[in-house]
Protein backbone atom coordinates (compact mmCIF):
# COMPACT_ATOMS: atom_id res chain seq x y z
CA UNK A 1 0.00 0.00 0.00
CA UNK A 2 1.53 3.57 -1.10
CA UNK A 3 0.62 6.75 0.43
CA UNK A 4 1.48 9.88 -0.30
CA UNK A 5 0.59 13.01 2.45
CA UNK A 6 0.15 16.29 0.95
CA UNK A 7 1.20 18.49 4.36
CA UNK A 8 4.00 18.10 6.51
CA UNK A 9 1.96 19.82 9.62
CA UNK A 10 0.90 18.54 12.88
CA UNK A 11 -1.68 16.12 11.66
CA UNK A 12 0.46 14.92 8.18
CA UNK A 13 3.37 14.17 10.29
CA UNK A 14 1.45 12.39 12.93
CA UNK A 15 -0.32 10.26 10.50
CA UNK A 16 2.75 9.49 8.34
CA UNK A 17 4.24 8.14 11.45
CA UNK A 18 1.38 6.11 12.17
CA UNK A 19 1.21 4.92 8.57
CA UNK A 20 5.04 4.13 8.24
CA UNK A 21 4.56 1.87 11.80
CA UNK A 22 1.22 -0.15 10.06
CA UNK A 23 4.35 -1.37 7.43
CA UNK A 24 2.62 1.23 4.86
CA UNK A 25 4.65 2.79 1.98
CA UNK A 26 4.61 6.65 2.96
CA UNK A 27 5.71 9.77 1.10
CA UNK A 28 5.13 13.32 2.01
CA UNK A 29 4.71 16.27 0.28
CA UNK A 30 4.45 19.65 0.44
CA UNK A 31 1.21 21.40 -0.89
CA UNK A 32 3.24 23.32 -3.90
CA UNK A 33 5.15 19.76 -4.96
CA UNK A 34 1.96 18.59 -6.38
CA UNK A 35 3.59 18.09 -10.06
CA UNK A 36 5.91 15.92 -8.13
CA UNK A 37 3.14 13.45 -6.45
CA UNK A 38 3.62 10.21 -7.07
CA UNK A 39 1.48 7.36 -8.09
CA UNK A 40 -0.20 5.79 -4.84
CA UNK A 41 -3.10 3.83 -3.37
CA UNK A 42 -4.06 6.75 -1.06
CA UNK A 43 -3.37 10.59 -1.71
CA UNK A 44 -4.99 12.07 2.12
CA UNK A 45 -4.83 16.14 2.04
CA UNK A 46 -3.57 17.29 5.76
CA UNK A 47 -4.11 20.99 4.45
CA UNK A 48 -5.72 23.70 6.64
CA UNK A 49 -9.77 23.55 5.87
CA UNK A 50 -10.04 26.63 3.47
CA UNK A 51 -7.29 25.31 1.26
CA UNK A 52 -8.46 21.52 0.90
CA UNK A 53 -11.06 22.14 -2.06
CA UNK A 54 -8.15 24.46 -4.21
CA UNK A 55 -5.70 21.97 -3.44
CA UNK A 56 -7.76 19.06 -4.80
CA UNK A 57 -8.52 21.23 -7.42
CA UNK A 58 -4.77 21.51 -8.25
CA UNK A 59 -4.32 17.79 -7.68
CA UNK A 60 -3.78 15.56 -10.98
CA UNK A 61 -6.32 13.48 -11.74
CA UNK A 62 -5.63 10.12 -10.18
CA UNK A 63 -6.61 6.76 -9.66
CA UNK A 64 -6.19 6.76 -5.74
CA UNK A 65 -8.60 7.79 -2.80
CA UNK A 66 -8.00 11.19 -2.54
CA UNK A 67 -8.69 12.09 1.14
CA UNK A 68 -8.78 14.50 3.49
CA UNK A 69 -8.86 14.92 7.41
CA UNK A 70 -10.69 18.05 8.02
CA UNK A 71 -13.77 17.30 10.71
CA UNK A 72 -16.05 19.87 9.14
CA UNK A 73 -16.19 19.05 6.11
CA UNK A 74 -18.04 16.89 3.98
CA UNK A 75 -16.55 15.33 0.85
CA UNK A 76 -18.06 17.70 -1.99
CA UNK A 77 -14.59 19.92 -1.30
CA UNK A 78 -13.01 16.94 -3.38
CA UNK A 79 -15.11 17.13 -6.32
CA UNK A 80 -12.90 16.36 -9.14
CA UNK A 81 -11.40 13.18 -8.11
CA UNK A 82 -13.54 9.70 -8.70
CA UNK A 83 -12.85 8.31 -5.25
CA UNK A 84 -13.14 10.30 -2.33
CA UNK A 85 -12.94 9.38 1.63
CA UNK A 86 -12.40 11.63 4.56
CA UNK A 87 -10.85 10.39 7.73
CA UNK A 88 -10.91 12.62 11.06
CA UNK A 89 -9.06 11.94 14.22
CA UNK A 90 -10.48 12.80 17.10
CA UNK A 91 -7.52 13.53 19.29
CA UNK A 92 -5.36 16.10 19.60
CA UNK A 93 -1.93 16.55 17.77
CA UNK A 94 0.45 18.97 19.01
CA UNK A 95 2.70 17.57 17.24
CA UNK A 96 3.87 14.42 14.73
CA UNK A 97 5.84 12.23 17.71
CA UNK A 98 2.97 12.94 20.50
CA UNK A 99 0.19 12.63 17.62
CA UNK A 100 1.63 9.23 15.92
CA UNK A 101 1.27 7.93 19.29
CA UNK A 102 -2.06 9.00 20.23
CA UNK A 103 -3.50 7.85 17.14
CA UNK A 104 -4.20 4.60 18.00
CA UNK A 105 -7.15 3.66 20.00
CA UNK A 106 -8.69 6.83 18.71
CA UNK A 107 -11.85 7.41 17.35
CA UNK A 108 -12.13 8.55 13.61
CA UNK A 109 -15.01 10.19 11.56
CA UNK A 110 -14.77 8.40 8.55
CA UNK A 111 -16.75 8.42 4.81
CA UNK A 112 -16.63 7.73 1.54
CA UNK A 113 -14.29 4.87 0.25
CA UNK A 114 -13.80 1.97 2.93
CA UNK A 115 -10.39 2.32 2.69
CA UNK A 116 -10.46 5.32 4.48
CA UNK A 117 -12.00 2.94 7.21
CA UNK A 118 -9.05 -0.07 6.04
CA UNK A 119 -6.27 2.34 7.07
CA UNK A 120 -7.82 3.96 10.63
CA UNK A 121 -8.10 -0.04 11.80
CA UNK A 122 -5.23 -0.22 10.39
CA UNK A 123 -3.38 2.37 12.93
CA UNK A 124 -5.70 1.22 15.58
CA UNK A 125 -8.26 3.48 15.38
CA UNK A 126 -12.13 3.27 15.88
CA UNK A 127 -14.02 4.39 12.66
CA UNK A 128 -17.38 5.65 13.37
CA UNK A 129 -19.82 7.55 11.03
CA UNK A 130 -21.61 10.98 10.73
CA UNK A 131 -24.49 12.35 9.00
CA UNK A 132 -23.49 14.61 6.63
CA UNK A 133 -25.74 17.32 8.43
CA UNK A 134 -23.77 16.56 11.62
CA UNK A 135 -19.80 16.85 10.71
CA UNK A 136 -19.76 20.67 11.61
CA UNK A 137 -21.61 20.10 14.68
CA UNK A 138 -19.48 17.54 16.07
CA UNK A 139 -16.26 19.55 14.94
CA UNK A 140 -17.43 22.60 16.83
CA UNK A 141 -17.65 19.82 19.84
CA UNK A 142 -14.25 18.72 19.45
CA UNK A 143 -12.66 22.57 18.95
CA UNK A 144 -15.12 22.92 22.88
CA UNK A 145 -13.53 19.69 23.98
CA UNK A 146 -9.57 20.77 23.22
CA UNK A 147 -8.69 23.99 21.65
CA UNK A 148 -11.39 26.02 23.85
CA UNK A 149 -10.30 24.44 26.91
CA UNK A 150 -6.82 24.84 26.37
CA UNK A 151 -7.21 28.75 25.56
CA UNK A 152 -9.45 28.60 29.40
CA UNK A 153 -6.37 27.06 30.75
CA UNK A 154 -4.40 29.82 29.25
CA UNK A 155 -6.77 32.07 31.03
CA UNK A 156 -6.06 30.10 34.37
CA UNK A 157 -2.64 30.68 33.72
CA UNK A 158 -2.74 34.11 33.40
CA UNK A 159 -4.72 34.93 36.29
CA UNK A 160 -2.68 32.74 38.33
CA UNK A 161 0.76 34.34 37.53
CA UNK A 162 -1.03 38.11 38.28
CA UNK A 163 -1.20 36.45 41.74
CA UNK A 164 2.27 34.66 42.61
CA UNK A 165 1.10 31.51 41.38
CA UNK A 166 0.98 29.25 38.13
CA UNK A 167 -0.77 27.36 36.17
CA UNK A 168 0.74 24.29 37.48
CA UNK A 169 -1.07 24.76 40.81
CA UNK A 170 -4.08 24.66 39.02
CA UNK A 171 -3.77 21.60 36.86
CA UNK A 172 -4.75 19.12 39.63
CA UNK A 173 -8.06 20.72 40.37
CA UNK A 174 -8.78 20.52 36.27
CA UNK A 175 -7.85 17.15 36.27
CA UNK A 176 -10.08 16.31 38.97
CA UNK A 177 -12.67 17.96 37.50
CA UNK A 178 -12.19 16.45 33.85
CA UNK A 179 -12.11 12.92 35.59
CA UNK A 180 -15.56 13.24 37.96
CA UNK A 181 -17.19 14.46 34.65
CA UNK A 182 -15.96 11.50 33.38
CA UNK A 183 -16.72 9.07 36.27
CA UNK A 184 -20.51 11.50 37.80
CA UNK A 185 -21.47 13.34 34.30
CA UNK A 186 -21.52 17.20 34.25
CA UNK A 187 -23.97 17.61 36.42
CA UNK A 188 -23.07 15.80 39.67
CA UNK A 189 -19.46 16.78 38.62
CA UNK A 190 -20.26 20.71 39.15
CA UNK A 191 -19.05 22.47 42.18
CA UNK A 192 -18.32 26.08 43.02
CA UNK A 193 -20.79 28.90 43.53
CA UNK A 194 -22.82 28.15 40.61
CA UNK A 195 -23.64 24.59 41.49
CA UNK A 196 -25.24 26.77 45.05
CA UNK A 197 -26.44 29.57 42.90
CA UNK A 198 -24.22 31.91 44.61
CA UNK A 199 -24.37 35.11 43.12
CA UNK A 200 -22.50 37.25 45.31
CA UNK A 201 -19.33 35.11 45.18
CA UNK A 202 -19.57 35.43 41.16
CA UNK A 203 -20.09 39.40 41.58
CA UNK A 204 -17.00 39.42 43.85
CA UNK A 205 -14.95 37.23 41.15
CA UNK A 206 -16.14 39.36 38.44
CA UNK A 207 -14.63 42.81 40.79
CA UNK A 208 -11.72 41.19 41.17
CA UNK A 209 -11.16 40.50 37.47
CA UNK A 210 -9.20 42.51 34.76
CA UNK A 211 -11.55 44.11 32.40
CA UNK A 212 -9.92 41.92 29.54
CA UNK A 213 -10.98 38.81 31.30
CA UNK A 214 -14.48 39.70 32.77
CA UNK A 215 -16.28 38.25 29.08
CA UNK A 216 -14.88 34.94 29.25
CA UNK A 217 -15.90 34.79 32.76
CA UNK A 218 -19.42 36.06 31.88
CA UNK A 219 -20.05 33.70 29.31
CA UNK A 220 -18.76 30.56 31.05
CA UNK A 221 -20.36 31.78 34.75
CA UNK A 222 -23.77 32.06 32.85
CA UNK A 223 -23.49 28.57 31.28
CA UNK A 224 -22.39 27.56 34.55
CA UNK A 225 -25.43 29.09 36.59
CA UNK A 226 -27.79 27.14 34.61
CA UNK A 227 -25.88 24.01 34.47
CA UNK A 228 -25.96 24.61 38.17
CA UNK A 229 -30.17 25.36 38.03
CA UNK A 230 -30.58 21.81 36.36
CA UNK A 231 -28.26 20.06 38.80
CA UNK A 232 -30.11 21.43 41.71
CA UNK A 233 -33.75 20.88 39.93
CA UNK A 234 -32.38 17.58 39.47
CA UNK A 235 -31.64 16.81 43.40
CA UNK A 236 -35.12 17.81 44.62
CA UNK A 237 -36.90 16.15 42.42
Amino acid sequence: MRIVIIGAGRAGTSLAGAFHQAGYDVTVCHHDELHTVPSADAIVLCVPDDAIETIAALLPRTDAVVMHVAGSRNLEVLNGHDRVASMHPLVALPNGDVGQRRLSGSVFAVAGHPLATELVVAIGGRPITLRDEDRVAYHAAACIAANHLVTLLHSVGTLANGIGMSLEDFLPLAQSALEDAASMGTLAALTGPASRGDLATIDAHLAALPDEARPLYVALANEALALGEAQRTRTRS
